[in-house]
């Protein structure tokens, strides 16, 4: 390595926290004596390594500098299909970003969730959620079965979605002691997620649907009948 390398590096210039991985590739080589720098880079060198050791992401402005800490905490899994080692937030049962002052946040795949999610799902939690990802997310902590079992979900109607092959719509009527109208309808997304599956969701419709097929077709503003012609839904 040392035969590879010049005696004499060029000049340090990387900015901002996104390249702090650099100043220890630059101090390493500089430690372990596989390259020297001149006296201005060595000095900016010193600086830099000081401030990736002791914070996160910073600010400089005239009369003040505004530091992050670095979280306490961080949890990741690899992100599907990635090309170049791409990695997102997740953690199953803790939050996938932790700090010391107690701040966090609970990330499922990727999906940041409220705590209630991974902590304590509830069908009541569920129900009030509008966040269709955020009621999925908690939805699969209990599992679809058990959450229309427990939510007293009616089965209205079931059939094939003829968009989808190979997948079933299913219209549940929501129980009576909700305090609203409407119904359930439950899909399978027609195209595959980032991490190759194809999940269920619940989607609200109005409470005179009557049918899986209509009820679907309403989502897209289109009638039973043309909803039915579809060759493939997205």
């Amino acid at each position: 390595m040392r035969t590879l390398l010049p005696s004499q590096a060029p000049g340090v210039t990387w900015y901002g926290q996104q390249d702090a991985h650099w100043v220890a590739y630059y101090d390493a080589f500089r430690h372990f004596g596989f390259a020297s720098y001149l006296k201005p880079d060595a000095e900016i060198l010193d600086l830099q390594a000081t401030l990736v050791g002791a914070t996160g992401w910073w600010w400089a402005f005239d009369d003040v500098c505004v530091m992050a800490e670095r979280p306490s905490a961080l949890h990741t899994e690899p992100t599907p299909d990635g090309i170049h080692n791409e990695r997102r937030l997740h953690h199953l049962d803790q939050p996938a970003l932790q700090f010391l002052d107690g701040n966090h946040v609970f990330v499922q795949h990727g999906t940041i969730v409220p705590d209630w999610v991974v902590l304590d799902p509830t069908v009541e939690r569920i129900n009030k959620e509008r966040n269709i990802e955020i009621r999925r997310c908690a939805i699969e902590r209990i599992g679809w079965d058990r959450y229309i079992e427990t939510a007293e979900l009616e089965l209205v109607d079931r059939g094939d979605d003829p968009g989808n092959p190979e997948s079933q719509l299913e219209l549940h009527a929501h129980p009576a002691d909700w305090g609203r109208t409407g119904r359930v309808l439950l899909v399978v997304n027609g195209s595959r997620e980032r991490d190759g599956q194809r999940r269920r969701y619940g989607l609200h419709v109005p409470h005179w649907i009557n049918s899986a097929l209509n009820a679907a077709a309403w989502t897209y503003g289109l009638s039973g009948t043309d909803y039915a012609q579809l060759v493939r839904r997205t």
